[in-house]
């Protein structure tokens, strides 16, 4: 495995953890206008990364079928939502809003909050490995810029969400070095999702629109299902939506100039 495909599924494991390790610079909790700040920034990377980064390149890969380019992009999308909306409904965790525990169990609050984050890195990481089959498969729609940039953006988003995680838990009473280590591990599955899909995206290229759009899908399942409703509620909700179009437009640039 080459050192690019290496360096680029750490890349986004290294944002997470870079923003779990604000929990030594900021104090014990974050302020709700913060926190709807880089949740809303988060959500427009994401949007951005899920239509330029995927959806665009499997609609382009397509093109052969025609009329019915867009079947592909259509079925992936929609077994993502359904796939990460399977791992919602049965997975114990915590909405990130801290007011829907997910399914009833015996875990401790802090596990389900784990369960939350590492939930929602699982599709990211996916997304990047997709990507990364799809340029070493030698596809055009594809390119190894391209791959970086949606690597470097679902970094970006990362850093708030470590942030996000790591600040709830020390407020909770958990020491800053345990906190930290607790978020670091809740990105660790990033890395791992994306040397899996790489393996299994290579071995069935033929369905790579598919599986482009499967994790678009997953993603903006999170989007739309915890994140957009995090930054939408209560006061100081402008600033979500700012943040969020700051984030979209700064993924755009990132990929439309880059990649």
């Amino acid at each position: 495995m080459t050192f690019d495909i290496i360096s680029g599924v750490l890349i986004p494991f290294a944002g997470t953890s870079l923003g779990a390790a604000m929990v030594f610079f900021l104090k014990n909790s974050i302020s709700v206008t913060l926190q709807k700040i880089l949740t809303g920034f988060a959500a427009g990377v994401m949007v951005a990364a899920s239509f330029w980064s995927l959806l665009q390149p499997a609609l382009e890969n397509s093109e052969s079928m025609g009329k019915f380019s867009f079947v592909p992009a259509a079925v992936g999308f929609m077994i993502g939502i359904g796939f990460l909306l399977l791992l919602d409904v049965m997975t114990p965790h915590m909405h990130m809003d801290n007011q829907d525990e997910g399914p009833k169990s015996g875990l401790k609050r802090t596990t389900k909050l784990i369960l939350a984050v590492t939930l929602h890195n699982i599709p990211e990481g996916m997304a990047v490995g997709v990507v990364y089959a799809g340029w070493l498969a030698g596809n055009a729609g594809v390119t190894r810029a391209g791959a970086l940039v949606l690597a470097l953006g679902i970094a970006i988003q990362n850093f708030p969400e470590g942030a996000i995680v790591s600040m709830p838990l020390r407020a909770e009473g958990m020491s800053k070095a345990r906190t930290f280590w607790y978020g670091v591990l809740s990105g660790a599955v990033e890395p791992v999702a994306s040397l899996l899909t790489i393996m299994a995206a290579s071995a069935v290229i033929r369905v790579l629109p598919y599986l482009l759009t499967f994790a678009a899908g997953a993603m903006m399942y999170v989007v739309v299902e915890e994140l957009i409703p995090e930054m939408s509620e209560g006061k100081h909700s402008n600033w979500g939506t700012v943040a969020f179009s700051l984030g979209f437009v700064l993924m755009m640039i990132l990929d439309v100039a880059l990649g």
